[in-house]
């Protein structure tokens, strides 16, 4: 398996990487500083997705293993066009919850460029498909890596914790957890433009009530480019 270097979840640094991949200047990535509502309203918008990023601790792994098995029963349908891939090169998912940030929000402009380049040629192709062309996407791993290392404070601190970024998106009215760890996408519910904001934050505040001792959570928005 392919490693490449963590993304840190600096907004700056993620801004930066987006537009560098082809993402319209119009769109970056922010904090999302407190999931109260008074905070929420901080958030420039509109928002298109938020970007969770937490420890992979044995509660939440516990947690993943039985959700996975109660929903492989349920054999559920998904939207054609919801754009979901596997992670399979290791330390890729700042990247691949990017990708399922932008892929996913038809209104998110992306000029010529690399991310372009790959949405274009895995549009057909099978999640399980898309992680392998991601993992041999040599432009890809040149500017995740070129990215990453800029935004590095202190590696060692990611060998011994193992941290994870997913997206959240609204997709024709349906919540969507989007996890490349994840066999397939995960449903949290009916959502719309206007109540996005809060039924994701309401997601991540599961994710934190599951592991209450711990504080290494941090949640971002793909938004407008705040004026």
């Amino acid at each position: 398996m392919l490693t490449w270097t963590p993304l840190e979840s600096n907004p700056e640094v993620l801004t930066k990487y987006i537009h560098k991949l082809g993402v319209s200047p119009a769109w970056s990535v922010t904090d999302v500083i407190g999931l109260e509502d008074d905070t929420l309203e901080w958030i420039p918008r509109p928002v298109k997705a938020f970007i969770l990023l937490f420890p992979c601790s044995e509660t939440y792994e516990k947690h993943r293993a039985e959700e996975h098995d109660r929903i492989k029963e349920l054999q559920e349908q998904h939207p054609d066009d919801l754009f979901y891939m596997r992670q399979f090169t290791h330390n890729a998912c700042g990247t691949v919850a990017l990708i399922h940030s932008v892929a996913n929000n038809k209104e998110v402009d992306i000029d010529s460029g690399v991310l372009k380049d790959f949405l274009e040629k895995t549009v057909s192709l099978s999640p399980e498909e898309r992680g392998k062309a991601l993992e041999n996407d040599k432009e890809f791993t040149a500017d995740h890596q070129a990215l990453a290392q800029e935004g590095q404070t202190n590696a060692a601190d990611h060998e011994k914790v193992i941290h994870h970024f997913i997206a959240l998106v609204n997709k024709e009215g349906t919540l969507y957890e989007l996890d490349g760890r994840k066999s397939f996408p995960i449903k949290h519910g009916p959502t719309s433009e206007e109540t996005f904001v809060k039924d994701a934050a309401k997601v991540c505040k599961e994710f934190m009530a599951r592991d209450p001792n711990e504080v290494r959570f941090t949640v971002l928005a793909l938004t407008a480019t705040k004026q």
